[in-house]
């Protein structure tokens, strides 16, 4: 086998990251010499890889987080509401990249800000954050995440939603589900329901920007406190959305990882007042 097809499909090397070794000065060596990736392999030969040095490295701000865990590989934290993942026009220093630069820095350590997946600013739960390259290339693909929600209306059993999603049109950032947006795909399960609102668990096969949002409102059921796309805000000031679940394998020794956080206190005050509705539909 070349050296380029072991590092791409058995190492899982992305090829963005795969170009940097080769640009770094013995990025990749096989039994300690300079290696080129058209070169075959035998057995028993060592490869070993010299990660590029990050040098984009966040500001850091003040901000305390909650780390739920930790590795030399990887860090997961819990995003609270309000918070973006980057700094933005209005949100300069106080986005979940200054938090997390702060806490790598009172550790003397100094490292990218490589999210594997986005959430909103207002939506709440875990985010997973490579600490190199490297694991960002193996993780990328490799999470598998479940959403709780609270939608308005009354939504019993299970489904999916299959409709394509694009920029709205005159906006800049609202989404809408529209003929000639790329394809998106959202699977729900009814949890519980109350009060006209309902506990949803959601998967997504596709990662569209709002896709949770802008699917269920598209089916009449718009998060509650999600004004921007006809939720109201009666109940809760945010959406009511929160990434409960993460798995994955862990990108060096492949352990299975999972990690599970509880609802924030203001998805857990509207579930109490679903509870006391006198109507329950719990789905097995």
């Amino acid at each position: 086998m070349k050296l380029k097809s072991f590092l791409r499909n058995y190492c899982a090397i992305s090829t963005r990251l795969l170009a940097k070794l080769k640009r770094t000065p013995m990025g990749i060596v096989v039994n300690g010499r300079h290696a080129i990736v058209t070169d075959c392999l035998g057995e028993g030969d060592h490869i070993s890889l010299c990660l590029p040095q990050d040098h984009k490295i966040p500001q850091t701000a003040d901000i305390p987080i909650v780390v739920v865990y930790e590795d030399t590989d990887l860090i997961v934290v819990d995003k609270p509401s309000g918070m973006p993942m980057y700094p933005s026009p209005g949100h300069d220093r106080d986005s979940l990249s200054n938090a997390v630069a702060n806490y790598f820095s009172g550790r003397g350590e100094q490292h990218s800000f490589r999210p594997v997946y986005r959430l909103d600013r207002d939506t709440t739960g875990l985010v997973l954050l490579a600490k190199h390259s490297y694991a960002a290339s193996v993780l990328a693909k490799n999470v598998k995440k479940t959403y709780l929600a609270i939608c308005e209306g009354i939504l019993t059993g299970s489904g999916e939603i299959e409709k394509p999603i694009g920029i709205k049109e005159g906006h800049k950032l609202q989404r809408a589900v529209r003929s000639d947006g790329e394809y998106a795909l959202t699977r729900w399960r009814s949890l519980f329901s109350g009060h006209g609102h309902s506990l949803l668990a959601l998967k997504l096969k596709t990662g569209r920007t709002h896709q949770i949002r802008v699917h269920l409102s598209s089916a009449g059921h718009p998060l509650a406190g999600d004004d921007f796309y006809g939720g109201n805000l009666l109940k809760v000031s945010r959406q009511a959305l929160d990434c409960t679940e993460i798995r994955f394998l862990h990108p060096v020794d492949r352990r299975t990882m999972r990690f599970v956080h509880s609802l924030p206190d203001d998805m857990e005050k509207l579930l109490k007042f679903m509870r006391n509705s006198g109507y329950t539909d719990f789905c097995e």
